[in-house]
């Protein structure tokens, strides 16, 4: 067969595998249905494998298709990146760095990292995302993420995670409450009243270990409201609507009637760790790694 794969091959591939509707993929690129479904044929010939499973109802990918889906993103997203990074270089720059994080790394991990790199790289540029645990492994993976600040005890293979911070947790409550740190022994005193937590989504490790601060103190908690950010939480709590359990670094920052106490007695700690992938490419990512060993 005379024909050669492509980069269109994979473009139309990938619509295609994001839409699993050749109408819906053919309008996102512009073509007619029947020539895409053409080139999609043509693309399962000359790699000798069906990426596709049709029928009148539905499109799905087959196990072959998957795999490549994947592949292909990940080369698609490295494409992307290596053409930004050469015209950062271009204009005397050392490149990018992409970082994602949970808020409570605001607080003081990420603005000491980024002063120090300034000082030690100032040609490297940063960008920044808040994202969910999940969703920043998921980044990295795929190559659209350097690095990751999050709260989790194991990554995937291929993947490096390195502890930067432990933190105590402290209970938060509305200014008025009766507690104060002369009379704060446990959280047991407030075993009673309604809890706004983070939620798992957060961080699945984080909510289990404010889970067993409270088992520890032989009662459950009464949650009445989630949430992923910070805040929100202390905008609950402050609104008289439950108390809160969080790091004690997360207290700086935020201009609100709560106040904050260190959870005394405890073995629990809040650990934030800084993850990246291991064979990332970008040269700029292997300079500021020296700052985090």
């Amino acid at each position: 067969m005379g024909y050669q794969l492509e980069l269109r091959h994979f473009t139309y591939f990938l619509a295609v595998a994001e839409e699993l509707h050749f109408r819906k993929a053919a309008e996102r690129l512009f073509i007619s249905q029947p020539g895409l479904s053409r080139q999609i044929k043509q693309m399962e010939e000359i790699i000798g494998a069906e990426l596709f499973i049709r029928n009148k109802r539905n499109v799905s990918l087959t196990a072959a298709g998957v795999y490549l889906k994947k592949e292909i993103t990940y080369i698609f997203n490295h494409i992307d990146f290596t053409i930004k990074q050469t015209k950062l270089i271009d204009k005397g720059s050392e490149g990018e760095v992409r970082i994602g994080f949970l808020g409570s790394a605001m607080q003081t991990v990420i603005p000491d990292f980024l002063i120090k790199s300034n000082k030690d790289f100032p040609k490297i540029q940063f960008s920044l995302e808040e994202m969910s645990n999940y969703d920043q492994v998921k980044a990295i993976v795929n190559d659209d993420l350097d690095i990751g600040f999050v709260r989790l005890a194991r990554v995937p293979d291929g993947i490096t995670i390195k502890r930067v911070q432990t933190d105590t947790f402290s209970l938060v409550l509305p200014k008025a409450h009766f507690l104060e740190k002369e009379n704060f022994i446990s959280v047991a005193q407030v075993a009673t009243e309604h809890f706004v937590l983070f939620s798992s989504d957060y961080s699945s490790i984080y909510f289990d270990k404010i889970m067993s601060i409270c088992e520890d103190q032989k009662f459950t908690p009464i949650v009445s409201h989630k949430s992923v950010h910070a805040q929100t939480i202390f905008k609950l709590v402050e609104s008289g609507l439950g108390v809160a359990i969080v790091p004690t670094s997360l207290q700086y920052g935020f201009d609100l009637d709560v106040k904050f106490l260190e959870i005394p007695n405890i073995p629990q700690r809040a650990e934030l760790s800084v993850i990246w992938k291991e064979d990332n490419r970008n040269p700029a990512l292997e300079k500021v790694k020296m700052l985090m060993s």
